[in-house]
């Protein structure tokens, strides 16, 4: 049975509530405080509440929402309506705005939809969390839907021996992930070996993958295994291979279709058997158009590609992201008893993020080396946090990113529907109402397509 807190300091509206709810089969506490409502919330489950704005206590409903909108939806209600109070509901994370009064029909409505869209939200959190289990014990850390497809299509590709070209920026986890297909496949026991092709030359990196024989080269005292033959029966790892030189493009190819290198230095083959992961920053495909990467080799190494998303596009994982680098930080700098503050995690969803998962867990270390009290405060972030434009942007709701908020512009519209409503289409009791001139009323109404009735 779903559970609703009703809050209001006025006795007689939680009883109207409380009938209007539990003609629904819905289990209805009340409360005539935020004081009281949290000693609720602490005692049992709260699937839904609906406070009124305006309550005669130390806090608001709008200081209420702020303390439960990340356990429940929470709908506010108000008998003083105006247009300010629905921008600063939906700010603060409001589920919906309701104004009083109001149509039992519509607020019913209201808490249906908001209880089915909590449970549609909780499974899919469930689900979520299922799903990412096995990969986050690999590093991989993140719920958002772009990663759970992430780990499907990993799961997908774990247990074949197909080439995988993994693609996306710099610092998005490229290589954690090429290590989570080797973990979870039949070769998870052989190794798993890395390289950055683009961290060395031509020459070196020849050297460092085929391996040389004695005398190949000035230094080159004693036959050596590359790394190719040392993931032999298990993964080797080409990171950066959209930095490789044409000559060592055609070398990779041939070792790919053949099955088998030359040391350099060496007269005879010998036999390869390590799957290849590849990863690039780069957009191969442009780059075969450009003649700057061979098309046949990106077909062999393509035969499946995975694409890692920016932090950018996953956004809802950063308070998750951000937490578990915070514990890793203060492991290594020997501090306890920090977390990030709410405002403090706003600014970090609102900032563009180039440098992806990288740049969010430097950002994280640095936080941890300046913060002061016990809380992580955006003044403790590094310089380029401090901008006006990105607190500005840090002020939209936080919760919006957990749950399907209606816009400011849709939640305007349903608020100027209702009092248009209420007014009967008395556009002068209706501006009034919404505390706005008659024309700034008419161009709300032209803006929104709204037939309104004339007074």
């Amino acid at each position: 049975m779903k559970r609703i807190l009703v809050v209001d300091d006025d006795q007689d509206s939680c009883e109207l509530l409380r009938e209007i709810f539990a003609v629904q089969g819905w289990s209805v506490d009340t409360a005539l405080s935020p004081s009281q409502a949290m000693r609720v919330a602490g005692k049992e489950k709260i699937d839904l509440v609906v406070s009124d704005i305006n309550l005669e206590a130390d806090q608001s409903g709008l200081d209420l929402l702020k303390d439960l909108r990340s356990r429940c939806p929470v709908i506010l209600v108000t008998g003083f309506g105006t247009l300010d109070s629905a921008v600063e509901a939906a700010r603060e994370g409001a589920w919906d705005f309701i104004s009083k009064p109001f149509k039992v029909e519509e607020v019913v409505a209201i808490a249906r939809r908001a209880l089915e869209q909590a449970e549609r939200s909780t499974a899919e959190d469930r689900q979520a969390e299922q799903l990412s289990a096995p990969y986050e014990k690999g590093g991989l850390v993140g719920r958002a839907p772009e990663m759970i497809h992430l780990y499907k299509e990993i799961a997908r590709v774990a247990p074949t021996r197909s080439t995988v070209l993994i693609t996306g920026q710099s610092g998005t986890g490229k290589e954690l992930v090429a290590r989570s297909i080797h973990q979870h496949s039949t070769r998870s026991t052989g190794p798993f070996v890395a390289i950055n092709c683009g961290a060395l030359t031509e020459t070196l990196l020849e050297a460092e993958l085929f391996g040389h024989v004695r005398g190949a080269f000035t230094g080159a005292t004693s036959d050596r295994k590359g790394l190719w033959e040392e993931a032999e029966g298990g993964t080797l790892f080409l990171d950066e291979v959209g930095e490789t030189s044409p000559a060592m493009q055609v070398k990779l190819l041939r070792a790919l279709q053949e099955g088998e290198i030359r040391r350099v230095g060496a007269t005879r083959e010998v036999r390869i058997d390590g799957r290849v992961i590849a990863a690039t920053n780069r957009n191969l495909e442009l780059e075969v158009k450009a003649g700057s990467f061979r098309e046949d080799l990106f077909y062999r190494l393509s035969v499946v590609t995975l694409r890692v998303p920016p932090l950018a596009e996953r956004r809802t994982d950063i308070p998750l992201l951000g937490n578990r680098f915070l514990r890793g930080a203060l492991e290594r700098n020997g501090r306890s008893h920090l977390s990030l503050s709410d405002e403090t995690i706003r600014t970090l969803v609102a900032y563009e993020w180039p440098g992806n998962v990288r740049e969010l867990e430097s950002t994280i270390e640095y936080a941890v080396l300046h913060a002061r009290g016990h809380e992580v405060e955006p003044e403790d972030l590094p310089g380029r946090f401090q901008s006006p434009q990105l607190k500005a942007n840090a002020r939209s709701p936080l919760s919006a990113l957990f749950v399907d908020l209606p816009s400011l512009d849709e939640l305007e519209r349903r608020y100027l529907l209702h009092v248009l409503e209420t007014s009967r289409g008395n556009r002068t009791r209706a501006a009034e109402i919404m505390g706005i001139d008659r024309r700034t009323l008419y161009r709300m109404i032209e803006r929104y397509g709204i037939d309104a009735e004339a007074e």
